[in-house]
């Protein structure tokens, strides 16, 4: 059963990093266009980085633990807040994805 969870997150992880690999030409974008204020897109793409950032520090680790240079403890840690975040995530998506369809279904 791990290994599906391990599967499920690894799966999740690469659509998080497509995700911000795709996001940075629009970033660019938005930059030039002179747009004052929060970005909420901006925030979303500085959330799904440094998810993805997470993600590659416990890679590290894991493949430091591998190479017998890590802690096991460290490892275990690492990869537990990184699902703990990768949870979140898609949480969050759930979240908008709802109110997105809350918002169609509103009459103008």
């Amino acid at each position: 059963m791990a290994l599906t969870t391990s599967l499920n997150a690894a799966n999740v992880y690469g659509a998080m990093a497509r995700l911000a690999n795709r996001a940075q030409p629009e970033q660019a974008k938005a930059t030039a266009g002179g747009a004052s204020g929060p970005d909420f897109g901006a925030m979303l793409r500085n959330e799904v980085k440094s998810v993805v950032d997470q993600g590659k520090a416990t890679e590290a680790k894991q493949a430091g633990l591998m190479a017998g240079k890590a802690d096991l403890v460290d490892v275990v840690t690492a990869v537990s807040e990184t699902e703990v975040a990768l949870d979140t995530m898609v949480s969050v998506r759930d979240r908008v994805i709802s109110a997105y369809e809350e918002i169609m279904r509103m009459a103008i």
